[in-house]
C-alpha cells in the first residue's frame, strides 16, 4: 500500500526537444505534473531556470567560477552565453500563467487557488534554450558534442515552501528526485548518437524514474559501454567519453569485483550507470596521476592499478548519487563520507601495503633512489585521508563538516567533507565491527528508497548500535581540535600503567597499540567517559617496546606528534630525534630537525651566502617553529646569518585565524664592509576568513632594534648607528580575479619621529590578461626631529632603513643596482631627486596596451619643512618580461622633461626583480583554499 501511494505521488516531466541545425539551441515543448509534497497549502510554485545563470555577468555561477580562478564565463562572447527565450507557461486549462523573458534563475508562479497537500497541478511550457558553450561548466554545446544537464525548467524539490531563491553554482547538486521522466529528441542531424542515464525505450526517446537529475550526451561518436552480468549483479555502465582498448580490458576485469564489493556494503546496484567526462574528472582518485616534468614522465601506479583506483571512486559515488536523495548544500558530507569510507575499506583489502607515492620511490637517478631518503616514500596510500586533513588543519583553514557546500573550499570538499567524514565512519566501523556497520548502511539506504534522507537519523541509528559514536554529531556540527596524548607510563609488577590525556569532555574511544621490538602488534580499544580528561590503562608489559595511539591516522586528531612513547632505551617516555636534509611529510613519531644546505645571492655586498639552515618546519605548518641559518658571506669573508622563533595560536572558532608571537634576528651587510644587526619582537594577527574568499585581513605589532656600522663620512654627519622602531599596522587584501584590491595603514615611531602611512591599491582586469592598476599613497610626519633624511619618505627610491625590501644594492647611488625599482612610498619610476620630511601624496597608474607592453603615469604632491608644496609627475612604458617578477620601466615624459633626449637615458631605465618563491606558491593555490 505504501509503495502504491509513493508511486502515485511521483511528479512527471515530459519533454519534446527539437535540436536546431546549428546544434546551438533546443525548441522545447514540456508538460509537468507537479504534486504538493509538503504538509502545507501552496500559493505559488517555484521553477528553476538555471540556464539563466549563463546569461550575464554577476550571476552566482560567474562568481563561483571567478573564485576558482576561471574567468572564461565572465569574459564570454554574447554568442557563447546561454539563455531561455520565448517562454510561455500555461495551466491545464490552457490559460496563460506566465509570460517572461526568463532572465531569472528562479520563476515563481502564483496560483489562482491554493494547492493542498497531496494535490497536483499540470503545467504546459514552451520555450527555446540557447545553449552555452560547453567550456564553462562541461555542460552545453561544442563542436564535438552536446552535454545536457540542468537546462530544462523544472520544479525545485528541495524547497517545498517555494519561498526562497536557489541559484546555480555548478556543484552537481540535485534538483529533481522521485520523478518520472519522458524525453524525446528530434534531430536535424541524424548522425548524432544520444546517451543518457535514463533508459532508452525507442530511438532518441528515453523514459523512466530517477532519483537523480537526467543527463544527456548528443555526440557524433558512439562511446563504449560495459555490461556486467553475474549471478547477483546485472547492470550496464555507459561512458560519455572515449576510452582505450587497454582501459576497457582493465575495466572488464575490475568492474565486476568493484560492484560486488560495493553491493556487499550498501546493498543496491542500479541497472544502468552513465558516467560523464565531467563526473569522471571530479570523482576519480586524487593523487595517483603520473608526474610529468618537462619531457619526463614518472608513473606512480600501473595503468591497471590506476583504472582500479580511479573507477572505484567514480562508480562508488555514482551509485550513492543514484540511490541516496539528500541536499548537497546541507548534507554533502553524507555521500562524500560514505564514498571515502568505501575507498578506505577497498584499500585495506587490496592495497593495504601500497605506498602514497606508488612505485615512484623505486625510480633510479644516476644509479640511486633519492626518494628513499624521504619519509614520504614510506607513507601508505591509506594515510592520504588523515594527511589531507592534517595539512589543511595545520593552516587553520579547515571548515566544519556540515558547512554549506557553496562556501566550502575546493580543498575542504575533499579533505573535510570526504576524507575526514570517511575516516570517522571507518573509525566507528573498526570499533563496532565492519560487518555490523555495513549492515546498518544497507538497511538505512533500503528504508529510505525514493525519500529525501536526513543524515542525522543515520547518526542516531549508529549511536544506538554503537553508543561510543555519540560524539559524531558534535564533530559534524562544529570544528574540533580533539587531541589524545600519551602522557607517560610506569612499569609495576609486570604491568604497564599508561596515562592517556584527551583535551575534550566528549566520550570518544581511542585505539591503543603496543609493539614489540620484533614488530608484533597488539591493539586495544579504550573507552573514555564524559568529562574524563585523564585515563589510566593497565596492560601486560611483556616485551612492549613502543606504545601508540590512533596509529596510521585512523582518527582525525589535531596532533599526532604526542601519540608515541618508547618503553626502553635512551628515549624511554620520550620521542626520538631525527635529522633530515630536505623538507618532507612529517613523521609524527620523531622530533625532526631539517638541515638544509643553502647557497643564495642576497646583495652586491654579501654576494653569495653559503650556509646551513636548521629548522623544524616540514611540509606541514606547526605551531612552534624555529629557523636558524648561519652563513658565510663570500662578498665579505665573514660569518652572517639569521634566526627566528615563533609560536602560533590557531583557535578553531574565533574571529582570529592565527595569532603569532615571535622573535627574530639577522646580521648582514648593507654597504661595502658595513654590517647591520636587526633584532625584532613581533606579534601578528590574521583574522578569520571564509576559505573560499579571496579576502585576507591582518594586524601586526613589532618592536625592532637596529645597530649598524657607519663609514667615516656617516660618523662625521652624525648618522644613526643605533635606533629603535615601533610599528603598528593593519592590512586588507582582496585577491579576486577581476577586481583585485588592497589597503594598508600603519604608524611608526621612535624617539625622533612619528609618522602615519596609508596605501590603497586597485587592479582591474578589463579583458583577458589586460589590466589597469591604480595606487594611492599618503604619508605624514606627525613629528619629525630627525638629524638627517634617513627616515624620510622616498619619491623614486626608498630609504630601506628597516632592511626589509631585498634591495640588490642597498646603498648604491649609481650603476645598474641603483636602478632597481621597488613599488613603495612615492612609487615614481623617473629619478626625481630628493625625499620628503613632512607629507606626500602620490597617485600611480599602470595599464595594459598590447601583450607584455604597458603604459604608466605617476603624479603627486609633497611638502618639505620650510619649503612650498611641490607637484611632480612622470610617464613612460613598462615591459612585463615576467609579470610581477621581472619588469622594465622606460621613462618618456616627466617633470624633468622629455627623458629619452637626455644623454644618460640608459641610466634612467628602471627594473623590478623580485625572487620570492612563496609569492608563486600563493598564486598557484588560489581557488583551492
Amino acid at each position: 500500500m505504501w509503495v502504491v501511494q509513493v508511486n502515485a505521488q511521483k511528479d512527471s516531466i515530459s519533454i519534446d526537444a527539437q535540436l536546431s541545425s546549428d546544434r546551438k539551441s533546443l525548441e522545447i515543448n514540456q508538460h509537468i505534473i507537479y504534486h504538493n509534497h509538503s504538509d502545507q497549502d501552496l500559493n505559488s510554485i517555484k521553477l528553476l531556470n538555471w540556464t539563466a545563470a549563463y546569461n550575464r555577468r554577476g550571476t552566482s555561477l560567474v562568481y563561483r567560477k571567478l573564485e576558482d580562478r576561471n574567468y572564461s564565463l565572465h569574459f564570454a562572447k554574447k554568442q557563447e552565453l546561454g539563455k531561455v527565450l520565448n517562454l510561455e507557461i500555461k495551466s491545464a486549462n490552457n490559460s496563460p500563467v506566465l509570460m517572461n523573458k526568463a532572465s531569472e534563475e528562479n520563476l515563481f508562479l502564483t496560483l489562482n487557488q491554493p494547492l493542498h497537500p497531496g494535490e497536483k497541478i499540470k503545467l504546459n511550457l514552451h520555450y527555446r534554450i540557447q545553449l552555452p558553450d560547453k567550456k564553462f561548466t562541461g555542460y552545453g554545446t561544442s563542436a564535438q558534442d552536446i552535454a545536457l544537464k540542468y537546462f530544462f525548467i523544472v520544479p525545485d524539490h528541495f524547497d517545498s515552501k517555494n519561498n526562497t531563491r536557489r541559484n546555480y553554482y555548478d556543484i552537481e547538486e540535485s534538483v529533481n528526485f522521485n520523478t518520472f521522466w519522458k524525453v524525446k529528441f528530434r534531430n536535424n542531424d541524424n548522425n548524432l548518437f544520444i546517451e543518457s542515464n535514463l533508459p532508452e525505450n525507442e530511438p532518441n526517446s528515453f523514459q523512466g524514474y530517477l532519483d537523480s537529475d537526467p543527463e544527456f550526451l548528443l555526440t557524433k561518436n558512439e562511446f563504449q559501454s560495459i555490461k556486467i552480468n553475474t549471478d547477483d549483479i546485472k547492470t550496464e555502465i555507459q561512458f560519455g567519453y572515449s576510452i582505450s582498448p587497454q582501459e576497457i580490458e582493465n575495466l572488464e576485469f575490475y568492474l565486476p569485483l568493484q560492484l560486488k564489493f560495493i553491493k556487499e556494503r550498501i546493498g543496491i546496484i542500479p541497472e544502468k550507470l552513465f558516467i560523464s567526462d565531467k563526473f569522471r574528472a571530479k570523482e576519480d582518485f586524487f593523487g595517483n596521476n603520473d608526474i610529468k616534468f618537462w619531457k619526463f614522465r614518472f608513473k606512480l601506479f600501473s595503468d591497471a592499478e590506476n583504472a582500479d583506483l580511479d573507477y572505484f571512486g567514480i562508480i562508488s559515488k555514482k551509485i550513492l548519487d543514484e540511490n541516496i536523495i539528500t541536499s548537497k548544500q546541507e548534507n554533502h558530507w553524507f555521500k562524500n563520507g560514505l564514498k571515502s569510507y568505501l575507498e578506505i575499506q577497498y584499500l585495506k583489502k587490496f592495497y593495504s601495503e601500497a605506498k602514497l607515492l606508488g612505485k615512484l620511490p623505486e625510480t633510479k637517478i644516476l644509479g640511486v633512489k633519492p626518494l628513499k631518503l624521504f619519509h614520504a616514500s614510506r607513507v601508505k596510500l591509506l594515510d592520504r585521508y588523515g594527511l589531507a586533513y592534517q595539512y589543511i588543519l595545520s593552516q587553520n583553514l579547515d571548515q566544519k563538516i556540515d558547512e554549506p557546500f557553496t562556501v566550502l573550499s575546493n580543498f575542504n570538499d575533499m579533505a573535510i567533507s570526504s576524507f575526514e567524514t570517511g575516516t570517522l565512519f571507518s573509525y566507528t566501523a573498526d570499533k563496532m565491527g565492519v560487518e555490523k556497520f555495513n549492515t546498518l548502511v544497507k538497511n538505512y539506504i533500503a528504508e529510505n528508497t525514493d525519500r529525501q534522507v536526513n543524515p542525522d537519523d543515520f547518526l542516531d541509528q549508529l549511536a544506538k548500535e554503537e553508543p561510543s559514536s555519540e560524539y559524531l554529531k558534535s564533530f559534524i556540527d562544529r570544528k574540533h581540535r580533539v587531541n589524545f596524548r600519551l602522557k607517560n607510563f610506569r612499569i609495576e609488577n609486570d604491568s604497564l600503567n599508561i596515562k592517556i590525556v584527551k583535551n575534550t569532555d566528549e566520550n570518544i574511544p581511542v585505539k591503543l597499540e603496543t609493539q614489540t621490538k620484533e614488530g608484533t602488534r597488539t591493539s586495544y580499544w579504550i573507552e573514555t567517559e564524559k568529562n574524563e580528561r585523564l585515563k589510566t590503562v593497565q596492560l601486560p608489559a611483556e616485551d612492549v617496546y613502543k606504545i601508540t595511539l590512533n596509529n596510521d591516522y585512523v582518527f582525525p586528531e589535531a596532533n599526532y606528534r604526542d601519540n608515541f612513547l618508547y618503553t626502553k632505551g635512551l628515549f624511554s617516555n620520550a620521542k626520538k630525534i631525527r635529522f633530515k636534509l630536505i623538507k618532507d611529510i612529517p613523521n609524527p613519531e620523531f622530533n625532526e630537525i631539517y638541515l638544509n644546505p643553502r647557497i643564495r645571492f642576497t646583495n652586491t655586498y654579501d654576494k653569495f651566502l653559503i650556509g646551513m639552515n636548521f629548522k623544524n618546519q616540514s611540509l606541514f605548518d606547526q605551531k612552534f617553529l624555529y629557523s636558524i641559518t648561519p652563513s658565510y658571506s663570500t662578498g665579505t669573508g665573514k660569518l652572517t646569518g639569521s634566526g627566528a622563533v615563533s609560536y602560533s595560536f590557531l583557535p578553531a572558532e574565533s574571529v582570529i585565524q592565527r595569532l603569532t608571537f615571535g622573535v627574530s634576528g639577522s646580521y648582514f651587510h648593507y654597504d661595502f664592509d658595513l654590517a647591520y644587526q636587526k633584532n625584532s619582537l613581533y606579534s601578528n594577527i590574521s583574522f578569520r576568513k571564509n576559505p573560499r574568499s579571496t579576502v585576507s585581513r591582518g594586524l601586526g605589532v613589532s618592536y625592532t632594534y637596529f645597530q649598524r656600522d657607519l663609514s667615516p663620512r656617516m660618523i662625521a654627519e652624525n648618522d644613526y648607528d643605533k635606533y629603535n622602531l615601533w610599528t603598528v599596522g593593519y592590512g586588507y587584501t582582496d585577491n579576486q580575479m577581476i577586481h583585485e584590491k588592497s589597503f594598508s595603514i600603519s604608524t611608526q615611531g621612535m624617539e625622533d619621529y612619528n609618522k602615519i602611512t596609508a596605501e590603497g591599491f586597485y587592479r582591474w582586469e578589463f579583458a583577458p590578461r589586460q589590466k589597469l592598476s591604480l595606487r594611492l599613497f599618503a604619508g605624514y610626519f606627525a613629528r619629525n626631529e630627525t638629524r638627517n633624511n634617513t627616515f624620510n619618505y622616498g619619491i623614486s627610491r626608498v630609504s630601506d632603513y628597516s632592511f626589509s625590501y631585498n634591495l640588490l644594492g642597498q646603498s648604491a647611488t649609481e650603476g645598474i643596482l641603483s636602478q632597481q625599482f621597488i613599488l613603495a612610498e612615492g612609487g615614481f619610476k623617473s629619478f626625481i631627486p630628493g625625499s620628503v620630511n613632512q607629507w606626500i601624496t602620490t597617485f600611480n597608474v599602470d595599464s595594459s596596451v598590447w601583450k607584455i607592453f604597458h603604459i604608466y603615469a605617476d603624479a603627486g604632491l609633497y611638502k618639505n619643512k620650510n619649503q612650498p608644496t611641490q607637484f611632480i609627475w612622470d610617464s613612460g612604458l613598462k615591459v612585463r618580461v615576467i609579470p610581477d617578477f621581472l619588469e622594465i620601466f622606460l621613462p618618456v615624459q616627466s617633470s624633468l622633461g622629455f627623458e629619452p633626449a637626455f644623454k644618460d637615458y640608459g641610466k634612467r631605465i628602471r627594473y623590478t626583480l623580485i625572487l620570492n618563491l612563496s609569492t608563486i606558491i600563493n598564486a598557484a593555490r588560489r581557488g583551492w583554499y
